[in-house]
């Protein structure tokens, strides 16, 4: 059977891509990946050519991959597309932190960075300064133990992070708002309540249907007329995934953040930053809390 997400066409086929096709497709091209990412570390002559540009390739072509994968899962998101996204971020996530704390890859670099510093474009040289950046950033220079640590930590953030998207999405889905005096429609374009009118249809109910996506979401809250209607789409928007609101308690994102906060300041504390917003700025034009 082939595989729409390793064709290699120009652009995604999302009409073609099945949720069986996502972890077949992303365990062989890690794999791949993994086979040529060691012999790019093993070069015994290291240069921007030979090491840096191939890198580049592969983590644009896993990009590729994974992208539309991504992206089917926000906007079409079914059981089984979930089962396969979840399956896959252990792999991803494993794999970007086996690249980033490759000692003999991160040696490459600075090799690199020596031998061919002042050669180099300024868009290259940042691109070396970068790398050796998130080599750190990921723990390259630890000890064993730590470097262990840290993966686990990135490891666990990535589930918890899923989830935290998860709720939210399912909390959207599950709020509708059922109209059947067209006085509340007052304001709102055609399209959405065409759109509406035929989920309602769909529903066997009488009257109109509105969703909580963002289209509608933002014709209610920017031109509906009936101040009701304003304020129970502001209530279900805001409350989303939370102890409070329509689905109080159903969706609640609050230990999921509790515990995506202690792994980030866990994380920041392996590398020696006083907390994750130290971590964070390592990588942001501001360079400190203060600055902020």
């Amino acid at each position: 059977m082939s595989n729409p997400l390793l064709s290699g066409e120009l652009l995604p086929r999302f009409d073609a891509i099945r949720p069986e096709h996502v972890e077949p497709a992303i365990r062989s091209l890690l794999g791949e990946n993994r086979a040529r990412i060691a012999q790019l570390a093993a070069d015994a002559a290291p240069s921007f050519a030979r090491v840096v540009e191939p890198l580049e390739d592969l983590q644009h072509t896993l990009a590729r991959t994974w992208s539309p994968v991504s992206h089917l899962n926000a906007v079409v998101n079914s059981a089984p597309l979930r089962a396969a996204y979840n399956h896959c971020l252990p792999l991803l996530t494993d794999y970007q932190t086996d690249l980033a704390q490759s000692e003999p890859l991160y040696h490459a670099y600075v090799a690199v960075a020596q031998r061919e510093g002042a050669a180099l474009t300024a868009v290259q040289q940042r691109v070396i300064e970068h790398m050796l950046r998130d080599f750190r950033l990921a723990g390259v220079a630890l000890e064993p133990g730590k470097k262990a640590r840290f993966k686990a930590v990135m490891l666990e953030l990535a589930t918890l992070q899923s989830r935290f998207e998860e709720n939210v999405l399912d909390a959207t889905n599950n709020w509708t708002r059922h109209i059947t005096d067209p006085a509340e429609l007052a304001g709102l374009n055609a399209t959405i309540i065409g759109q509406a009118h035929n989920r309602a249809r769909e529903a066997g109910q009488e009257g109109w249907v509105l969703a909580l996506d963002q289209p509608t979401w933002v014709a209610v809250i920017t031109d509906a007329e009936s101040q009701a209607l304003r304020r129970d789409f502001y209530e279900a928007w805001t409350t989303r995934a939370s102890d409070r609101g329509p689905h109080a308690g159903r969706w609640d994102n609050t230990p999921v953040m509790e515990d995506i906060l202690r792994l980030r300041h866990e994380a920041a504390s392996l590398l020696g930053f006083g907390n994750f917003a130290e971590y964070a700025l390592a990588t942001r034009m501001a360079k400190s809390v203060p600055e902020v």
